[in-house]
């Protein structure tokens, strides 16, 4: 079943919601939109009420605040929680998950937080972007650059090398992810790539935390996974064998882990 909702600053959000049983929302990272989370939500449907949505400023949502806030974020999250009946489970994935947490940290109400490779810089040890990317990104964005804009993402933030980008571009993918840059200075100021994770709000937050990354990851994302267990109070890590980043593209084994964390 698909809805739209109204956040809080009248921001149209657009909602999918599949199965029955207890409140589950899934929240994706960076060039995600509901559909990327779908085969996720299609495996979880049989046990819980899987609630998906596009997040603000990407497929068929809107952006109506007119600037870049995590706190219009969080509002969306709130949003979505008290449309499935006030409380929910969440699950996020990178920067979808550095959302869920920020969810948490402002005490929505969540009962249980899962993870998967949050976006986080958590060793000093790895290269991290400059201080002005976002500031740069925002400005491409602005100029109706977004070609430049993924380019910028991609190459500054993410780490991708400049030939894989060149051959990103001929790729089928693209006009997917062009389609999705005006939403990436939010995932750059949820995870603030440029300074290190903000241990000290996380060690605040009140709920279980499940810590999700896989063992063929990239070395930052690991880290901060393991991060944010080490740094909850109520947490646990999970690793999962021969899994990348990409895992939303193979669900079931990951569905299987969430299943018995939310049960």
């Amino acid at each position: 079943m698909t809805e739209t909702i109204t956040s809080r600053d009248g921001t149209t959000l657009v909602v999918d919601t599949i199965g029955e049983g207890a409140p589950v929302i899934l929240v994706g990272g960076a060039f995600n939109d509901r559909s990327t989370v779908a085969g996720l939500g299609a495996e979880l449907a049989s046990g819980f009420t899987v609630v998906t949505y596009d997040r603000r400023g990407r497929g068929a949502s809107d952006d109506r605040s007119g600037d870049y806030l995590v706190a219009n974020e969080v509002d969306d999250l709130a949003a979505v929680i008290a449309h499935v009946g006030g409380r929910a489970s969440v699950f996020g994935h990178s920067s979808g998950a550095v959302l869920v947490l920020e969810g948490a940290m402002h005490r929505l109400p969540i009962d249980r937080v899962a993870v998967y490779e949050p976006s986080y810089y958590a060793d000093e040890s790895l290269p991290k972007p400059p201080a002005d990317v976002y500031d740069r990104l925002r400005a491409l964005v602005a100029a109706g650059d977004r070609d430049g804009a993924v380019e910028l993402f991609l190459g500054e933030v993410v780490g991708v090398p400049a030939g894989a980008v060149a051959g990103m571009k001929t790729g089928e993918t693209w006009p997917f992810l062009v389609d999705k840059a005006p939403s990436l200075p939010y995932d750059v100021l949820l995870s603030t790539p440029w300074q290190l994770m903000p241990f000290d709000r996380i060690a605040a937050i009140g709920v279980p935390v499940l810590a999700i990354y896989g063992d063929q990851t990239a070395p930052g994302l690991a880290a901060a996974t393991r991060a944010v267990a080490e740094t909850a109070p109520d947490a646990e890590l999970e690793v999962m064998a021969g899994e990348d980043h990409a895992v939303l593209q193979r669900p079931a084994a990951l569905a299987t882990i969430l299943a018995k964390f939310f049960s």
